[in-house]
């Protein structure tokens, strides 16, 4: 199996293999996005040496939730390419600044002690790697808001993906709250429901923290291609996707000797349906060839169980297309 290091390596430097995706794919893509209404699947792949595309439920925007680390983590290391940053600058962070949520118990845990100064380095590994949510939001607070990591991605050609706000923020705007807003004492489980609908629906009108299909695709491109950021920190933020802590979804169906670069991302569930179950990343072959692949459940009534179930049907497809 290739090293860590190895895989870093080819997904930087680029791959000579050229071919296009194929139609199987295609019906194979379509298939599992039938099986998934009445919930939304939006999928795209995507072949680097061709260009070539495959896309399934195009011409909308989808929530990314978590999957958004990945991008504003890009956007930090852009400012560390230029000096404004330094990957072992502190960050001073309190308990008020933990946000709940985590693949495993990261930075938020840490801070529950009391007050830390981490490295924008160890920040970063938090967000990306463990999707520590009190970790993306202190990355948000460097860049200085969302709209500058909205703008980085602007200025490298990333148009359709926008960043608004953190996960604080957005919580509660799924939650259908406010800023500084609490649920009312004695809230009925009908009343949170209702409320809690009706954060969702707000937040998918809106199209806060989004993209499309077209967008996800280019920024993973550009990402494995060095065209977002230096050689030193493209290989890092490669190397931190390869490393996230979460085994399901597309990577779950990808043969032996397969490796994936990706961020996954969940939004909760109201009325018993997900909200989004999304993964999106950079498969690389054996033999060194490359697809980018986003997957955006938006939606759905399906439990957990069947959505990595799906996630990891498109994964062995993808591979499958791919040998």
């Amino acid at each position: 199996m290739q090293t860590l290091r190895a895989l870093v390596l080819s997904l930087a430097v680029g791959s000579a293999f050229a071919a296009p995706v194929d139609t199987r794919l295609q019906a194979s893509l379509d298939r599992i996005a039938s099986e998934a209404r009445p919930g939304t699947l939006g999928i795209v792949v995507m072949d680097p040496s061709t260009g070539k595309s495959i896309k399934v439920n195009d011409g909308r925007s989808y929530l990314m939730m978590s999957a958004f680390k990945a991008p504003i983590a890009a956007a930090v290391l852009a400012r560390v390419d230029s000096g404004e940053l330094k990957l072992d600058q502190k960050v001073h962070l309190v308990p008020a600044d933990i946000v709940p949520g985590s693949a495993v118990p990261s930075l938020g845990k840490r801070l529950e002690a009391g007050p830390l100064d981490v490295s924008v380095e160890e920040v970063l590994r938090a967000a990306v790697t463990q999707s520590d949510n009190t970790a993306v939001d202190a990355l948000l607070r460097l860049l200085g808001g969302g709209h500058a990591a909205t703008a980085f991605l602007e200025s490298k050609g990333v148009h359709g993906m926008r960043i608004d706000m953190g996960e604080r923020e957005l919580s509660l705007m799924l939650n259908g709250l406010k800023p500084g807003e609490q649920p009312v004492a004695g809230e009925s489980d009908e009343a949170a429901n209702a409320r809690e609908k009706k954060g969702f629906q707000a937040v998918l009108a809106s199209k806060v923290d989004s993209t499309t299909l077209d967008a996800a695709a280019t920024f993973l491109d550009k990402l494995q291609s060095g065209a977002l950021v230096s050689s030193s920190s493209t290989n890092m933020l490669l190397g931190m996707m390869t490393a996230q802590v979460i085994p399901n979804r597309v990577r779950a169906g990808l043969p032996v000797g397969f490796q994936l670069a990706d961020k996954t991302g969940t939004a909760g569930t109201y009325d018993d349906r997900l909200g989004a179950w999304n993964d999106m990343g950079i498969v690389t072959a054996p033999n060194g060839r490359r697809m980018v692949v986003a997957v955006f459940l938006s939606d759905s009534p399906a439990k957990p169980k069947q959505a990595d179930a799906w996630f990891a049907e498109i994964g062995k497809a993808v591979a499958a297309s791919m040998q």
